[in-house]
């Protein structure tokens, strides 16, 4: 015991340090000048992974005009190799307490001037874009990103690539037709435009839906969460978030602030936590913002903001959105505009509730994400990221199959993010873990609650492909047993989804598929992290997703979030009476606020930042599965323990798939004339992705989390 309060008190002296100048802060080194050659336009080198893939004769329809307008494209420089290594070395001595750096976080100017561009390099660069006619709007503090406008003309002329009209599913659309192309003296120092289309990334949320499971409503609400991953003894003890900061990313304003008061009085969150607070911002910086006004996204919106504040109730909830312009998502603009700002700024955590496919998000995307949250890690800024609503399928997200395999979203997959998974509660008969009573009350309380304790999880999955639905309706109609045969089913027929708790092996965050989508070609993963080791976790030499999870279901087993949100024209309702009849979501965006919460909690108790959450969450789960029993989510005595994560080890996030247009992908069908098949491993052999298993899991990461237990142990 006395060397755990050893340990208490030098995480709570540099913690203390880390709120000063940094003193002991020594980066070494800073970048050099790499462009020595004058610029030919005549020798060029292409910039591989950069074309959407719904750029294809198919979708085409004609080139825009060349005075069609694309503003604030951004530009993503990228550091030598030198500095790329030492940038990695500093962060891991800032998460490495025997270091003279650790919890010595970085300014935005620190962080530029150690690990971004040499200045002589972005005064070429830029001088290059105006010889082109283009306007420079900004250059990011990191000396990472150029923000710069022009016409698709000046676009050819400089990129070597079409800017065309897209039709997409009957949607209309702007995309470059080609991988750009840049002159050879620029390729050290300039990684490519971030995107030169306007496909957007996807909201991980998924509506509230009807099922033919009949096991009862349960729908979730904050008195709820705090039971069941015993938030109650931080709140008690005075750890509600008070003097913290949570941060969520957006692309759109919030229909009506009243949304969140309403759920906060409702719930009971406003008197006992008067510092709550909700602030929308529109973060200014060299990259330029605009207000966003309300858009589809908006449901997204109040679901990370009142679930955040759900988590820690006494934080300031920061909404920092910016507009998308015609070429970039707004939420980037954003995040990039606060990272580079002030320190006095910056928030103890942010979530992201957005992500697309690797493979579609294109080898620039994938490292402005990438870049953005190491600059983060170094300012001590905690980002978690939703692991994605789509299984191990991210190429499929919203539709009814995989077609394109094992794929995960590039916004999630980096080394630099906590990435939240989704689970489900399995508690119904069929898993043997007592019926309704044993975990909800049959009477609410006067803020709504009515869960008893932890509830034993499964993971998140709605697709007929997962093994606990097969065996729910084969037990309870005499359906077919194998999930393969159950899809081709007609019962199995109204679970055609993809929708389910993400998670699988980074694949394409550099390089480019050979086909669209998918998993190939020149692609390659993030290189597995160093404290990415763990009893489950795969020698498969990269980064694996989700790191964590919580629970994200939209109602398959009578359990899903409750929202208020009031904007009649995206579903929303009037938050009066029962909020059972509210809106109801599910969807990693819910459980990404949630985790970001819990780490608001973590930093008021500690007085510190803690940069990458990720170090000390594999560390203690690598202490609690020395004993891999202990903590099995099914078996755990559920109202009292000491576990910190609980092992999910029962159920999958497997999906269905069917073949694309000539191959399968992923895909395995037992039998020719079947039509949909399982997504696996192999096309040959039945190995679904993903099993829940002992330990780490593609299907949960570690587990799930008990509140308490994490900040009490990170405090020790």
């Amino acid at each position: 015991m006395k060397r755990l309060r050893r340990a208490g008190f030098l995480i709570l002296t540099f913690g203390l340090l880390s709120s000063t100048s940094a003193v002991y802060a020594q980066p070494s080194g800073r970048p050099t000048r790499v462009i020595r050659e004058g610029i030919d336009e005549t020798r060029l080198v292409r910039l591989v992974g950069n074309t959407r893939p719904e750029a294809t004769p198919q979708n085409d329809r004609g080139i825009v005009s060349d005075d069609f307008v694309l503003d604030h494209m951004l530009l993503q420089l990228k550091r030598s190799p030198e500095r790329e290594a030492a940038m990695k070395q500093y962060i891991d001595d800032l998460h490495n307490s025997q270091s003279p750096n650790y919890h010595q976080w970085l300014t935005a100017e620190q962080f530029a001037e150690h690990y971004g561009v040499a200045q002589e390099d972005v005064a070429t660069v830029t001088g290059w874009l105006t010889s082109h006619g283009f306007t420079v709007e900004g250059v990011q503090g990191s000396g990472l990103v150029i923000d710069f406008s022009g016409t698709a003309g000046q676009v050819r002329s400089a990129y070597h690539t079409e800017i065309h009209n897209l039709e997409v599913n009957g949607a209309q659309h702007i995309g470059n037709m080609s991988d750009p192309q840049i002159p050879w003296a620029l390729e050290q120092v300039v990684a490519g435009v971030v995107s030169l289309h306007d496909f957007r990334p996807k909201p991980m949320l998924t509506p509230r839906a009807q099922f033919n499971t009949s096991t009862g409503n349960f729908a979730l609400v904050p008195g709820d969460l705090a039971t069941i991953y015993n938030f109650n003894p931080l709140f008690s003890g005075g750890i509600s978030g008070k003097g913290q900061t949570i941060m969520v990313i957006e692309d759109t304003d919030l229909y009506s602030t009243a949304d969140f008061t309403g759920f906060r009085k409702t719930f009971g969150l406003a008197r006992p936590y008067p510092s709550g607070t909700l602030t929308q911002v529109h973060p200014t910086g060299s990259a330029t913002c605009t207000a966003p006004g309300v858009n589809g996204d908006d449901v997204e919106a109040i679901i990370d903001v009142e679930w955040a504040t759900a988590a820690a109730p006494n934080a300031a909830i920061v909404m920092a959105a910016c507009a998308d312009t015609k070429t970039t998502f707004g939420g980037l603009i954003a995040l990039q505009n606060v990272l580079n700002g002030p320190s006095s700024g910056f928030p103890s955590a942010v979530s992201i509730s957005y992500g697309e496919s690797e493979s579609e998000n294109g080898a620039t995307a994938n490292l402005a994400y990438s870049n953005t949250y190491a600059q983060a890690v170094t300012e001590g800024v905690s980002i978690f990221v939703s692991s994605g609503d789509e299984g191990a399928a991210s190429s499929d997200a919203n539709r009814a199959q995989a077609t394109h395999g094992i794929t995960v979203s590039g916004f999630t997959s980096t080394p630099y993010n906590v990435s939240v998974g989704g689970t489900d509660f399995g508690w119904f008969p069929d898993l043997g873990a007592g019926g309704a009573s044993t975990y909800w009350s049959p009477t609410n309380s006067s803020t709504f609650s009515s869960a008893l304790s932890y509830i034993q999880e499964i993971p998140w999955n709605d697709s007929c492909a997962g093994g606990v639905l097969t065996s729910f309706f084969h037990v309870n109609y005499g359906d077919p047993a194998d999930p393969q045969a159950f899809c081709n089913s007609a019962d199995g027929a109204n679970y055609h989804t993809t929708a389910s708790g993400s998670g699988g092996p980074s694949g394409c965050a550099t390089g480019a598929p050979a086909i669209t989508g998918v998993v190939g070609g020149s692609c390659a993963g993030y290189a597995k992290p160093s404290w990415q080791s763990l009893l489950g976790n795969p020698g498969d030499s990269v980064r694996d997703i989700p790191d964590v999870s919580l629970f994200a279901a939209n109602g398959l087993w009578g359990s899903y979030y409750v929202i208020c949100f009031t904007d009649p024209a995206n579903g929303g309702v009037p938050c009066t009476g029962d909020p059972s009849n509210w809106p109801g979501y599910g969807g990693t965006s819910v459980s990404s606020p949630i985790m970001a919460g819990i780490q608001a909690l973590v930093n008021e108790r500690t007085g510190s930042r803690w940069g990458n959450p990720n170090v000390n969450y594999y560390r203690l789960a690598g202490l609690e599965y020395i004993n891999p029993s202990a903590c099995n989510s099914n078996t755990v005595n559920k109202t009292s323990n000491t576990c910190i994560f609980y092992d999910v080890t029962q159920g999958d996030n497997d999906v269905d798939c069917k073949i694309l247009q000539t191959t399968l992908h992923n895909c395995y069908k037992a039998n020719s004339t079947d039509v949909y098949g399982i997504l696996s491993l192999t096309n040959g052999l039945e190995q679904p992705a993903y099993p829940a298993q002992t330990g780490w899991d593609f299907a949960t990461g570690i587990g799930t989390v008990n509140a308490y237990n994490l900040v009490k142990a990170i405090w020790q």
